[in-house]
């Protein structure tokens, strides 16, 4: 029996609690460890130490969501009744068709929910725990809360775990918090509501140990982890549909119901004026087939793929189809600072030394005070600083590694020394190491020394508030001068300075002394302040100003410190000077805004030190005021927010896995300015899929009408189910295809996004729709006029209508164009895909004429020479109509503007 069954409930805000009162809470003595009996009866309590896994939607899942739409309802309804009146080749082509279109929704929504396994995929394999005084290494699985595990460089964190001993432990947070430095561990309590990016007491599941050693309790496991909290609001993020997905909906739902009122009254008309049963319900199949635009899948889906593919060559990779087009409709992108609008690599930005402070030209590798290029050689006091960086240094520049191997902080001092001429292996001959002081969090400073001649070279480097509490003297061209209290206050003034732009400082300093075992923190005379940054990349600032010409607001949300984000954002041009910048403290949770208090958080472009619930409300907060919300992330932290928001953009080369699988789109080059590409290329798909969706639901229309006028005035069938179906697969799709390619002007950019609860297809365009449909009806039924007074009947007739439809659609794809442009020069006749689209349509039509088997099943009989030349001169006819409506409305504008 267990003696000692331990806590019934985990201690709440451990990093708050010192080592032994977290130790006592957990019933457990650190230098022994858990008992086998005490490991049993946690792990009943506290659960397995494992993420939970998301069920995938099976294949079967995805098939039966592509048949729960109504317009597949509407065709089988079709198919049903082009069987009871024995048309069984219609029936057949009805199924045809809804098996494609099952194949491509399908095709597009076949994309497995992979966040939570890449979630796994975060924890450790194994770890070394002590249990019952002894060491050893178990499954990461089986841990529990009160396990003390032992730590060192290249361990991942399998757990929640409070520090209990460091000796110069940092741990990689970036995933899980944003902050781009591995941040110092020790096991000293801080404040019970410090946030999760300042909680330096604590370690966290799935983060890496980047160097040093130490010992951990583990005081969360599993689901109760920082991780396991993410994880589940991954799990419960709904998705956003997108725009198009909305529209393409609502129009659907419309289709019905007109196609459904249609069929209905022709039928019933039919039926009380003596008609044929039969007759009727094969019109009616008929007009279910023409009213559906059974192409419409097709094309959008063809166009969204092409524009995924013009977005890869942009470096943007696409894993959702509608992702694409949502892009477009985009009113506000909340974007990360690192890695998107900066470098994600630290770089030596200025030198202050006692001659003033040098800027430091990364570029080029020069340095300048004043303006005035410098000579390092001929200045004592930056050589004799860029000396110390490179000996008090741990990384190294190594051209097989971009950047360097090492602390990314210890990698740019590397390079500015080297820029100097203070290359580290020249150095190290010449001042060979002895011994080494690691870094301490608890004094923040590092210091090394060196064998120099009969002496010895100390070399420190640190905190500045660290180092000049050290400092007797500080370096001058004419001789050290005494380290007084006002020199001491100029040295913290010009750093309050530096860090209030955002920079991070080091103090550098030294000493000679004649014993290496000399104490390194004391008497040091002090070189200068080094300051750091992570720069702007150059393309962002261009990037920003389209963004604001385009009229999309961009929000940065990141978990760095506030000056940081203030000073990168000032750079960039993002905001101005007086720019708020609300910290993650700051921020109530979303239910308890006042409206007022909302409408005042929507207005704030700077976010600091934002954890993944506050990104998840930030992203609803927008999305409640009907803005298209873009969010951009790279971090384990980021994931929901990526999941919630319309588009989820990740970074494609400092992305965590958790990152891209809940994106819709990943970057490749993690660069701001493709995301402004992305808007662009959007709009213009977006632009192109009301363009064919017009084109396609006015040849829908107009076959409508066709067959609903003709049956409604007692004339026969003019148009079969079959040859609709043909028109709408066949003819039809190649030209709206076509149509998706057409390049958008140069302005396209320069418009406001448009209104997301626009419908996809405006008055405008259904206005367009109607006239495009009663013009080309018109001429199909005068076809039909000509060929009954010329003597035709029964399939001749059906022909030629068939082929007046076909070349009226065929040809109204150069109506689909702005009343501005010109019929004979404008974006259609230069689109070298439209005519291949008319050559190969009418190449088809030739085919169906000519091949016995395709012309049979279309029941396509020959014509005499009158009726074709009836039929071309029809079929010109809505182009002629459209283009002098056009010149109309141009000679009105003009009128109306007096010139």
């Amino acid at each position: 029996m267990d003696r000692n069954p331990g806590p019934n409930t985990l201690p709440d805000a451990p990093h708050g609690l010192s080592a032994g009162e977290a130790a006592r809470l957990l019933a457990v003595d650190p230098d022994i460890g858990l008992s086998d009996s005490e490991i049993a009866g946690r792990r009943v309590r506290f659960g397995p130490n494992t993420l939970k896994r998301q069920r995938r939607t099976s294949v079967g899942e995805i098939v039966l969501n592509q048949l729960r739409s109504p317009i597949v309802l509407l065709l089988l309804a079709a198919t049903a009744l082009a069987l009871v009146v024995g048309e069984f080749v219609d029936a057949a082509a009805i199924i045809a068709v809804l098996l494609l279109n099952t194949a491509i929704g399908f095709v597009t929504e076949y994309r497995a929910v992979r966040s939570m396994e890449a979630l796994q995929r975060l924890t450790a394999r194994s770890v070394r725990v002590r249990r019952s005084d002894r060491v050893a290494v178990i499954p990461a699985d089986d841990l529990v809360p009160g396990d003390v595990v032992i730590l060192e460089a290249g361990d991942v964190v399998a757990a929640d775990m409070r520090v209990l001993a460091a000796a110069n432990l940092a741990s990689d947070e970036s995933a899980l918090t944003g902050e781009s430095l591995p941040v110092a561990k020790s096991a000293d309590a801080v404040a019970a509501d410090t946030s999760l990016a300042e909680r330096t007491s604590m370690l966290h599941k799935g983060c890496a140990v980047t160097r040093g050693t130490g010992e951990a309790l583990v005081v969360a496991a599993g689901m109760g982890t920082e991780l396991g909290r993410i994880t589940k609001l991954v799990a419960e993020s709904e998705p956003e549909r997108s725009p198009l997905e909305h529209q393409l909906q609502r129009l659907s739902r419309d289709l019905i119901w007109i196609t459904l009122v249609v069929a209905a009254v022709v039928a019933g008309a039919g039926i009380l004026a003596g008609g044929e049963l039969a007759l009727m319900l094969e019109t009616a199949v008929a007009l279910a087939v023409a009213a559906i635009p059974e192409g419409l899948p097709i094309v959008a889906t063809l166009a969204l793929a092409r524009g995924m593919l013009r977005m890869a060559r942009h470096d943007a990779l696409i894993s959702r189809l509608s992702a694409v087009e949502t892009l477009g409709a985009t009113t506000v992108v909340m974007t990360d600072k690192t890695g998107t609008l900066t470098e994600n690599r630290m770089h030596v930005d200025r030198i202050v030394t006692p001659a003033g402070e040098i800027a430091f030209h990364r570029n080029d590798g020069t340095f300048t005070l004043g303006g005035k290029a410098m000579a390092v050689d001929n200045d004592p006091d930056l050589a004799a600083l860029l000396t110390t960086i490179a000996l008090c240094n741990n990384a190294s520049l190594d051209d097989s590694v971009a950047g360097g191997s090492g602390d990314p902080m210890e990698i740019a001092l590397l390079e500015a020394a080297a820029a100097g001429g203070r290359q580290g292996d020249a150095l190290d001959d010449t001042y060979p190491e002895v011994r080494e002081h690691a870094f301490d969090e608890t004094i923040k400073m590092m210091a090394t020394v060196h064998r120099d001649g009969d002496g010895y070279r100390v070399a420190v480097k640190g905190a500045p508030e660290a180092v000049l509490e050290t400092v007797s003297t500080v370096a001058a061209r004419d001789g050290d001068t005494a380290f007084g209290p006002d020199i001491k206050r100029q040295w913290a003034g010009t750093c309050d300075l530096l860090a209030a732009q955002g920079l991070r400082l080091l103090a550098v300093a030294g000493k000679t002394v004649s014993d290496a075992d000399a104490p390194p923190y004391e008497d040091l005379t002090l070189h200068g302040i080094v300051a750091l940054n992570d720069p702007p990349r150059a393309d962002v600032p261009d990037a920003l100003a389209a963004t604001r010409g385009a009229g999309v607001k961009v929000v940065m949300v990141t978990g760095d410190h506030a000056s940081t984000a203030r000073s990168i954002a000032r750079s960039i041009g993002l905001v101005g000077d007086d720019a708020t910048v609300m910290n993650g403290t700051d921020l109530k949770p979303l239910d308890d805004l006042a409206t007022g208090e909302r409408d005042d958080v929507r207005g704030i472009r700077l976010f600091s030190r934002v954890a993944p619930e506050q990104k998840l409300d930030l992203v609803a907060l927008h999305q409640e005021a009907g803005e298209i919300v873009a969010m951009t992330g790279d971090g384990v932290n980021d994931a929901p927010a990526l999941k919630k928001a319309e588009i989820g953009i990740a970074m494609g080369r400092r992305g965590t896995e958790v990152a891209r699988e809940a994106a819709d789109m990943v970057l490749r080059n993690d660069a701001f300015a493709t995301i402004v590409e992305a808007i662009r290329e959007g709009r213009i798909i977006y632009t192109n899929i009301r363009r064919f969706s017009t084109y396609l639901l006015s040849c829908n229309l107009s076959e409508i009408l066709v067959v609903g006028l003709a049956v409604a005035a007692g004339a026969p069938l003019p148009l079969l189910p079959l040859q609709i179906l043909f028109l709408n697969l066949v003819t039809d799709v190649f030209p709206a295809l076509a149509l998706g390619t057409i390049e958008a002007g140069r302005d396209v950019l320069a418009r406001a996004p448009r209104d997301p609860v626009e419908p996809i297809l405006a008055t405008r365009q259904w206005r367009g729709i109607v006239l495009h449909g009663m013009t080309i009806a018109a001429v199909t039924l005068t076809a039909l006029a000509i060929g009954y007074q010329s003597g035709l009947r029964g399939d001749e007739i059906t022909t030629m209508c068939f082929y007046t439809l076909a070349l009226a659609q065929l040809f109204h794809v150069f109506n689909m164009r702005n009343w501005r442009e010109r019929l004979l020069v404008n974006p259609l006749t230069r689109n070298r895909y439209v005519w291949l689209a008319i050559v190969l349509c009418l190449v088809i039509l030739v085919v169906a004429t000519l091949e016995p088997t395709v012309s049979g099943a279309l029941r396509i009989t020959p014509l005499p020479g009158d009726a074709w030349i009836a039929i071309i001169a029809l079929s010109i006819v809505p182009v002629i109509v459209r283009e002098l409506a056009a010149v109309a409305v141009r000679i009105r504008r003009r009128a109306s503007s007096g010139r």
